[in-house]
């Protein structure tokens, strides 16, 4: 399962933001540090418009959508490499995810106290990846000491290492997350066996106030954001925490004629789950019957056989064939056998590559 770690200064609106997630407020959001002390854990539904669709075209019983699963983590302060506030727990906790959303303060609110004193975002990304950059220096020193008695040895994977170590180590002593470094997809690779914290995937949650969601660009904090982001291939999600937490009290039709009146296409935190399961690399196909209609996560570029494992390894030991569906195309149709009718169901074999919103039907013997 996905998963991804909600971080940021205290105070940030990143507790608020995981109640809007998770629509459930069982996040302490209180207007002083360390209102989060465990990390509250909650599994979220990616929000995929085909689920409903299929439902009523096949009666299915019930629904099964692809899930994420987030991770509100205590707020970071300065020092926390060295462990100042909760800074061990905090680094423990954020080693663990797949992703890391930073929600970055946005807004001007003299009623809600700032930890530094004042709004700036650039100041506050910075201080997280001095901190990440900090207690990954720690662990690349650590690195290269090991690598570094190999490569002596002349095992070619140290020398590999030190190769790779020669590159990211400078970015992190200039305090860069080592995502920013210039390497190859080789060089990616060995780096991602490491588990270094400014190695995962970032998304900018930029929390703003309401009156900024219809013209975000004039919101000068998040153009410095999104021009932060470009710079270190990252990704910005705008989005109003306090808003989206208080859209989670309203029934759908109510919740899409709000945004809808707001010149919105959808809410920020369906656009967070879904910026979060693209980021990673990750895609559904999607199987449909009277029992259930669901999407099954896999990694984009996953051939079939390993596709059918997700649902049951059996499936990929008897392997046969896929028999594949567009998802507009049993729409269209209205049924497989429709489907079958005019030729636009496929059957497959064990070199197809899968693709987003296949439907499928595996076929196969054990």
């Amino acid at each position: 399962m996905l998963q991804a770690g909600i971080v940021g200064l205290p105070n940030v609106g990143k507790s608020t933001l995981f109640n809007a997630l998770t629509a459930q407020e069982t996040a302490l959001a209180a207007n002083y540090p360390f209102a989060t002390i465990e990390p509250n854990v909650g599994v979220v539904a990616v929000p995929d418009e085909r689920l409903p669709v299929l439902e009523k075209l096949v009666n299915a019983r019930r629904v099964v959508p692809a899930i994420v699963e987030f991770v509100d983590i205590a707020g970071l302060v300065r020092g926390a490499s060295k462990g100042e506030g909760l800074g061990n727990q905090f680094l423990a906790n954020i080693r663990e995810t797949d992703a890391v959303i930073q929600v970055v303060r946005c807004f001007e609110d003299e009623n809600i106290v700032h930890v530094e004193g004042s709004v700036d975002p650039i100041r506050d990304i910075e201080t997280i990846h001095l901190e990440l950059a900090l207690a990954d220096l720690a662990s690349v020193e650590k690195r290269r000491d090991k690598a570094g008695r190999g490569a002596k040895s002349g095992d070619k994977d140290s020398k590999i290492e030190i190769a790779v170590l020669d590159k990211i180590q400078p970015v992190l002593e200039a305090g860069h997350p080592v995502r920013s470094a210039d390497l190859t997809d080789d060089e990616k690779a060995v780096v991602r066996s490491w588990f270094l914290l400014t190695s995962k995937p970032t998304i900018y949650a930029a929390n703003v106030d309401e009156a900024s969601l219809a013209a975000p660009d004039e919101n000068p904090h998040v153009v410095k954001v999104k021009e932060r982001a470009k710079a270190e291939n990252a990704e910005v999600v705008v989005i109003c925490a306090k808003l989206e937490a208080e859209l989670v009290a309203l029934e759908a039709d109510e919740r899409n004629e709000f945004l809808h009146d707001l010149g919105l296409a959808s809410s920020g935190v369906d656009q967070l789950i879904k910026s979060a399961y693209k980021m990673l690399g990750l895609m559904s196909f999607l199987t449909s019957g009277e029992i259930e209609v669901r999407a099954w996560t896999i990694p984009i570029g996953t051939k079939a056989p390993k596709a059918a494992s997700v649902i049951h390894s059996d499936i990929e030991r008897g392997f046969i064939r896929a028999e594949i569906v567009k998802y507009e195309d049993m729409i269209t149709l209205g049924s497989r056998t429709a489907a079958r009718e005019k030729g636009v169901a496929r059957l497959e074999g064990k070199d197809y590559i899968m693709q987003e919103g296949d439907i499928v039907d595996f076929k196969f013997n054990v």
